[in-house]
C-alpha cells in the first residue's frame, strides 16, 4: 500500500500545483492588462478579487490537505493495509497510533484491541484442535495395541480379560468424549431453553451424588451435603450437567479420605450451590482457563477426563441466565460456585 500511497500523493500534489499555478498566472495577466490600461479601473476591480479569493482558497486547500493527510488520510491508509492482512489470517499485525489524535486514534487503539482478541481466538482454537485430536487419538492407539494382543495365541485367559477390559474402557472413553463434543456443540449454538418446569433442585443434586457413589465411596471420601429445599423454574436436564460435572471433577481430584462438601441455599432472586473439596487445587493461571475446551489442569489426570465437562457446566448456566465461578489455592482444594435465578413458571 505504501507506493500506490505515494502515487495518490503525488497527484494531489500535481493537481494542487496546477490550481496555484493557474490562479497566479490569471492575476499575472489581469494585473498585466490592467498595467497597460486595456481594462478599465473600474472592471479591474471586479475582475481580480475572484482570483485572489480563488488564490487564497487554493492555499488554504493545500495547508488543510497536508495537515489532514498524515493525521487522517494516512491512519486510514494503514488501516486498510492492516485490515487486508488480518482477511488473510495474520492477526499479529498492530498499527501504532502515538502521533494520532482524536477518533482516529481511538479506532485505530479498537482495531489493535481487536487483532489482539482474535489472535488469542485463534491460539485458543488451534491448541483446542490440538489437544482434542490428541485426546481422541490416545484411546484408539490403545484400543489397537491390545487388540492386536489379544491376536496373541499364547496368551493367557486373565491377560485377554484384562485387555478385553481395557479396550471397552477405552471405547468408553471415546463414546463419552464424542457425546460431551457433540452436546457442547449444540449448547453453543442454542440460545433458548424450553422445557423450563418446576423441580426440586435439592433432589437433583442428590442423585447426581448418588449415580456417583462408586467412585467416591471407592476413595472413602466424606461427602457433607447440606441442601436447603430449593424450587427452581428451568430446564432440570441441562442442568444436571453442571452437578454431575461439578461432583464427578471433586470426586476425581481430592485424594483417598479427603472431604467434599455440597450446599444449596436460596433467596428472593436465586439459588446459590457450592462444590467444595480438599483436593489439589489451582493455581491462579489455572483457573482464569479451567472453563476452556479441552484444558486440563492437572495433566496426570488428563487420562480420566477431555476438559469439556466445565466448559459444558459454563454454557448450562449462561444458558439458563446463571453464572458460575471458582476460588482455589494449591495444596488447599477448590469451591465452585453456581448461581442461578429463580425463575418463574410460564402460564
Amino acid at each position: 500500500m505504501g507506493r500506490p500511497y505515494k502515487f495518490k500523493n503525488l497527484i494531489n500534489l500535481f493537481v494542487m500545483i496546477t490550481m496555484l499555478g493557474s490562479s497566479f498566472l490569471t492575476l499575472f495577466f489581469v494585473v498585466l492588462l490592467r498595467a497597460f490600461r486595456v481594462v478599465p479601473a473600474a472592471f479591474f476591480a471586479t475582475l481580480w478579487m475572484p482570483f485572489a479569493l480563488l488564490l487564497v482558497a487554493n492555499a488554504i486547500t493545500a495547508l488543510v490537505h497536508y495537515i489532514l493527510v498524515p493525521k487522517v488520510i494516512r491512519p486510514i491508509q494503514l488501516l486498510i493495509e492492516a485490515t487486508g492482512k488480518v482477511a488473510k489470517g495474520d492477526f499479529s499485525v498492530r498499527i501504532q497510533s502515538d502521533a494520532m489524535v482524536g477518533e482516529v486514534r481511538e479506532l485505530v487503539d479498537s482495531f489493535n484491541a481487536m487483532t489482539q482478541d482474535l489472535g488469542g481466538i485463534e491460539i485458543f482454537r488451534s491448541d483446542f484442535i490440538r489437544n482434542f485430536s490428541h485426546e481422541f487419538k490416545t484411546p484408539i492407539v490403545s484400543m489397537k495395541g491390545f487388540a492386536k494382543q489379544l491376536q496373541n495365541p499364547d496368551l493367557t485367559e486373565e491377560e485377554r480379560r484384562q485387555y478385553c477390559d481395557i479396550i471397552i474402557s477405552e471405547s468408553d472413553r471415546l463414546t463419552e468424549m464424542s457425546g460431551n463434543i457433540l452436546l457442547l456443540s449444540k449448547l453453543e449454538n442454542q440460545q433458548i431453553v424450553g422445557d423450563k418446569k418446576d423441580f426440586r433442585l435439592d433432589e437433583e443434586i442428590r442423585q447426581s451424588i448418588l449415580l456417583l457413589e462408586k467412585e467416591w465411596e471407592a476413595k472413602e471420601l466424606e461427602l457433607e451435603v447440606d441442601l436447603a429445599p430449593v424450587t427452581l423454574c428451568d430446564n432440570a436436564d441441562l442442568l444436571r450437567h453442571v452437578w454431575s460435572n461439578l461432583i464427578s471433577n471433586a470426586v476425581k481430584f481430592t485424594p483417598k479420605k479427603g472431604k467434599i462438601t455440597v450446599q444449596a441455599t436460596e433467596n428472593e432472586s436465586c439459588a446459590i450451590v457450592t462444590v467444595r473439596d480438599t483436593g489439589i487445587g489451582m493455581t491462579d493461571e489455572q483457573m482464569k482457563h479451567v472453563f476452556d475446551k479441552c484444558y486440563q489442569a492437572d495433566p496426570s489426570h488428563g487420562g480420566r477426563g477431555n476438559g469439556l465437562g466445565l466448559c459444558i457446566a459454563k454454557r448450562a448456566c449462561q444458558l439458563s441466565g446463571g453464572s458460575i465461578s471458582v476460588r482455589s489455592r494449591p495444596g488447599k482444594g477448590s469451591v465452585f460456585t453456581v448461581i442461578l435465578p429463580k425463575n418463574k413458571k410460564e402460564s
